[in-house]
């Protein structure tokens, strides 16, 4: 495990043209919902550019904290940590004024019997946030899931297509999007809506389910046959530099990987690896949530990290009994019940 963790430190290590950007973005730095699946590793990441290039720069992160051992993680790591609940208006108004916001906060599992909360979490928090960091540059966090489900021969869905979410899940990050897009209007809020479709880490994601199948024997349901994945430490540094490429009115921006993959051909994949036959049931359907990424990718460049690395990766991370979130994407979900 240790040789693991140390291509783990490496992939997540900060590249020439974010150290460049970092030096270009104007103060501090805040992680709202630093708490979730990517907030750690972008917190780290945040940290490390901004020694690396010898810069003079807070990166803070919010969250509840309710796990006491990822405060003190972060902390270790040289992260400022702010222990709130943003829905509690006091806490909100308490946290520092900053340059630069990261909303990561959202409820996406769970969504069915607690449509109410999610919807508060999603949409109203969101203005909340909005109002009180009308003078900071803000990227806000969505999902692929507000475009419609679309034929996989279509290369998937660009900027420009129209929002029309599937299930309420995909309905409250739309209203997120509106929310911060008013705001952004009213009052010249630079901002971008960073839809994201899907992240992938050795510990949780579309490709270690996939693998963990394969591994343990399970049947794969191809009836959503595609995806695109992106690896987390390149999601990461798309978000950072994407401070740097907020508007009012507010840019959106799909983020993901340029390959629309196929999950038996990414199963099939893992299948040599562990040397095991992979077990599939249902057919592919000829539709899918996919994005079409090439804005990202004509600012950014293509992500360092490629899908046959990620594969490799994952493959040993699984043999070697790695740990991870446990929780699923539910990114076969046709119907947007979450």
């Amino acid at each position: 495990m240790k040789d693991l963790e140390k291509l783990e430190y490496e992939l997540l290590s900060p590249s020439d043209k974010l150290l460049q950007d970092m030096a270009k973005i104007k103060g501090d730095i805040l992680l709202l919902g630093i708490g979730g699946k990517m907030g750690p590793s972008m917190g780290k990441l945040a940290r490390r550019a901004v020694e690396e290039a010898g810069l003079n720069k807070r990166i803070i992160g919010v969250s509840r904290f309710s796990d006491g051992s990822l405060r003190a993680d972060l902390e270790s790591h040289g992260i400022e940590t702010i222990a709130a609940d943003l829905l509690n208006e006091d806490d909100l108004r308490r946290l520092p004024e900053v340059e630069n916001v990261l909303y990561l906060a959202g409820n996406k599992f769970g969504t069915t019997g607690k449509e109410a909360f999610t919807w508060a979490m999603n949409a109203y928090l969101p203005g909340r946030v909005a109002e009180k960091y009308g003078a900071s540059n803000i990227v806000a966090f969505s999902t692929g899931n507000v475009y419609p489900l679309v034929p996989v021969t279509s290369g998937g869905l660009s900027e420009e297509y129209p929002a029309s979410p599937v299930g309420e899940y995909g309905q409250s990050c739309l209203g997120r999007e509106r929310i911060f897009q008013y705001f952004s209007q009213k009052n010249n809020t630079p901002t971008l809506i960073y839809r994201l479709n899907y992240a992938v880490d050795f510990r949780y994601g579309v490709i270690l389910e996939i693998a963990k199948a394969v591994y343990e024997g399970r049947e794969i349901d191809l009836r959503t046959g595609n995806v695109n994945v992106i690896w987390q430490g390149d999601a990461n540094e798309i978000a950072l530099r994407s401070l740097l490429h907020c508007e009012s009115p507010a840019k959106i921006l799909n983020v993901s990987g340029p390959e629309t993959l196929s999950v038996k051909w990414v199963a099939e994949q893992f299948g040599l690896l562990f040397d095991k036959e992979p077990k599939f049931i249902h057919e592919a359907q000829p539709t899918a949530l996919l994005s079409n990424a090439s804005e990202a990718h004509k600012l950014f460049g293509y992500p360092r990290v490629t899908i046959r690395e990620i594969i490799e990766i994952t493959a040993l991370w699984v043999t070697e009994g790695g740990s991870t979130f446990g929780k699923a994407t539910h990114f076969q979900e046709r119907e947007g019940k979450f």
